[in-house]
């Protein structure tokens, strides 16, 4: 028969067995967890990957479109001043004169309209007058 101290140290082995059998099942499940992290982490870096050298081509492209941009904006402030120029030297070349023809052909239509408006007036007081004087 068993004496209590091998009761005891009976009880503490099945203790200790299924001790034992929980850690490995918890050890088995740990390493599913981290191959499954591992799959993971793999599956991630392949499709980064590919996509890091797609972004880095867009921005590549991006660049290059800025600086064409930026070439066409050059071009575009340089039209601006050429035109801004053009247009300073036509009001300085022909402004003036165009202004002074302008304002002399105005003086004419005004003296001729004045003249004719007075002719009216004139010829309009000649037939009152004749007409009264025949009255």
């Amino acid at each position: 028969m068993l004496t209590g101290g091998q009761v005891a140290g009976l009880i503490v082995a099945v203790f200790f067995a299924i001790l034992v059998l929980v850690l490995c099942m918890v050890l088995v499940k740990l390493g599913k967890v981290v191959e499954e992290t591992q799959r993971l982490v793999a599956g991630i870096t392949d499709k980064t990957v590919p996509l890091l050298g797609e972004v880095t081509t867009s921005v590549v492209h991006v660049n290059q479109e800025l600086t064409r941009v930026d070439a066409i904006t050059a071009n575009v402030q340089s039209i601006s001043g050429n035109v801004s120029a053009l247009t300073s030297l036509f009001a300085a070349t022909l402004g003036s004169p165009v202004i002074k023809v302008a304002a002399f052909s105005y003086g004419v239509r005004s003296a001729a309209s004045r003249r004719s408006e007075k002719d009216i007036n004139r010829r309009v007081r000649e037939e009152l007058k004749s007409s009264r004087k025949s009255r």
